[in-house]
């Protein structure tokens, strides 16, 4: 992203006239009485995001798991105690930190507002107040004169570790962020759900600025760890999101820098993480607030672009209804809902196929799993002691190996269901194309067929990644049978390095069957979530369509021709105007 680029010099003035054309379609109340209250609803949606987009400060949204530092990072950054630490999960609010006189008050559900003081937000005083509330809490709003906080509002947000149940809150923050800070641990070096939830929730949002920041290195035993985890999560970071800019640092030793106070660690690299932070510090300035101007901008504009399309289309179809004449008009009617009737049981016929073309994919799958654990029992078997010099230290494979064992399982799971991503979509766009020319309603609803097969997907590897969680944390698992659980366990509870391989190996077998027994339940669950997605496609399309010939029999019924065609034409040539000053951005495509 070139933010220098000299076309965003006008795109203040184009913002606005874009803005008004909304504001004109908006005030047509013949287009809305016309095209109906749905019509007028989505624009006023639209309004409201982007009068919002715009009007909103500068916000750069903090995420990542519990306990990985979020608050004392934020604290850094101020170089002053703002943000609340050592919250309990339960507890836990959103914190929106921004400029102002030096203040605190939690923000309810129903718009109220409570003043705290510094002490309230601490995990005790919070769980006392909160049953007192005349409402629960929605965030915490933070004022602070730090200088930083004149350039950006900075959130911070609770911890992610449940990617099944994520917060709609935090995600309505998301989508609304300008820039993101992702959070991960040293310690616990970019799990499963870590990487899942930056592909399935950050990466789609093309974030122009992008930061992994990499906390608690001062927490390692030597600088050859530090780079070991830094290669490891900057490999996995850069294969997810490309442009994200990778540092490993320490929140709390660099706010213990700032504050003035004596250092906790004693560390011979303790120069490494200082100089990472500064490197941050120093692209946090260059790269965001200096130029978060025309970061805003872009992202305005591509809703605008978005806005413009969708509803050029939505006004295209009804242009389109309102040129038949009547008998043509009650005939396609007729003919969709005979089409309509005939749905489910030309899906009924369709599913056969779809478990065929599934279990040929879990049958490669299975292949796979076996040739995978194969060449994992080879790295096992060279951890093993010998007698060589340069032998791996005990130490380090006490430390590493049982995540590397879950890392590398969960990993190859991953890796079958994105190789098999491809096919899904060319199934499910296939079914799909022919269920929609079987409607007769192609060009009435355009659906995207490859988001759909993307969230099945997404569903079935966040189920395989809780899985591989919940094995450390609790041995239990919707995924992982019974005896795969007892096995890692078996191998983590071992302290010395010979008995944690030894171990793994003994278990190894059962390991390998149970897993490949697991890869054809994941694959059964696609096959399920896939028969459901497209009857949700459809479903929604018959809605769609029947609301669209409902509306235009409305329309053709209150206005004659000649109003239903001037109007229609208006507002078009408003879109048409408008969508040609976008054309000088280079906007992704939607």
């Amino acid at each position: 992203m070139d933010l220098n680029n000299t076309i965003y010099k006008s795109a203040e003035e184009d913002i606005t006239v874009v803005r008004s054309c909304l504001d004109e379609l908006i005030a047509n109340k013949e287009l809305s009485a016309i095209l109906g209250d749905e019509f007028a609803e989505g624009l006023d949606v639209w309004n409201a995001l982007i009068k919002r987009r715009c009007d909103e400060p500068f916000t750069l949204v903090i995420l990542g798991d519990f306990k990985r530092g979020k608050s004392t990072i934020i604290n850094a950054l101020l170089g002053r105690s703002l943000a609340p630490v050592n919250i309990a999960p339960e507890t836990y609010t959103i914190n929106e930190i921004s400029y102002g006189e030096p203040s605190i008050h939690a923000v309810l559900k129903n718009g109220a507002r409570v003043k705290l003081s510094r002490d309230e937000i601490t995990r005790e005083k919070l769980e006392e107040l909160m049953p007192s509330l005349e409402a629960p809490i929605d965030h915490l709003d933070i004022r602070d004169n730090a200088p930083i906080l004149k350039e950006i509002r900075i959130v911070d947000t609770p911890g992610l570790s449940d990617i099944e149940d994520l917060d709609e809150q935090v995600n309505s923050y998301l989508m609304n962020a300008d820039a993101i800070i992702y959070v991960a641990s040293a310690l616990l070096p970019f799990s499963e759900s870590e990487q899942l939830y930056l592909a399935s929730h950050i990466q789609p949002q093309r974030f122009g600025m992008l930061y992994v920041l990499v906390n608690m290195v001062d927490a390692l035993s030597t600088r050859e760890d530090v780079e070991k985890i830094m290669a490891r999560i900057s490999q996995k970071s850069e294969a997810i999101v490309p442009n994200a800019f990778v540092y490993g640092i320490s929140a709390e030793e660099e706010y213990r820098r700032k504050a003035g106070i004596p250092s906790n660690a004693n560390k011979d690299f303790s120069d490494y993480y200082e100089t990472e932070f500064l490197k941050f510090e120093v692209s946090l300035k260059r790269d965001i607030i200096l130029q978060k101007d025309i970061i805003r901008k872009k992202r305005v504009l591509a809703m605008l672009d978005q806005m413009l399309r969708e509803t050029h289309a939505k006004i295209h179809i009804f242009s389109d209804m309102s040129a038949l004449d009547q008998k043509r008009f009650e005939n396609m009617t007729a003919e969709f809902e005979e089409q309509c009737s005939t749905i489910n049981t030309f899906l009924e016929a369709k599913k056969p196929e779809i478990h065929l073309n599934i279990l040929e994919m879990q049958q490669e799958a299975e292949v796979w799993m076996y040739e995978f654990f194969a060449k994992l029992r080879e790295s096992v078997l060279e951890c093993r002691p010998t007698e060589s010099e340069n032998d791996i230290a005990a130490e380090d494979v006490e430390k590493y190996f049982y995540s590397y064992l879950m890392d590398k399982v969960g990993e190859a799971y991953r890796t079958c269901l994105e190789i098999h991503s491809g096919r899904m979509n060319e199934l499910v766009e296939r079914i799909s194309d022919q269920l929609a020319r079987k409607l007769g309603i192609s060009d009435l609803a355009v659906v995207s067929q490859s988001n759909s097969v993307d969230r099945i997907l997404s569903d079935v590897k966040k189920k395989v990644a809780h899985s591989v969680m919940n094995v450390a944390q609790t041995g239990t698992s919707e995924t992982f049978p019974s005896g795969t659980m007892t096995s890692f366990k078996n191998i983590l509870k071992k302290k010395k390095r010979t008995d944690i391989i030894d171990i793994a190996l003994e278990n190894y077998d059962d390991i390998r069957n149970n897993t490949v027994k697991d890869i054809k339940a994941a694959y059964q669950d696609l096959e399920a979530k896939s028969v459901k997605r497209l009857e949700g496609i459809f479903n929604h399309q018959i809605e769609v369509g029947r609301n669209t010939f409902v509306q235009a029999k409305e329309m053709m019924g209150n206005y004659d021709n000649e109003t239903i065609s001037v109007t229609l034409e208006k507002a078009n040539r408003t879109i048409i105007s408008a969508s040609k000053l976008l054309l000088k951005y280079q906007l992704p495509d939607n």
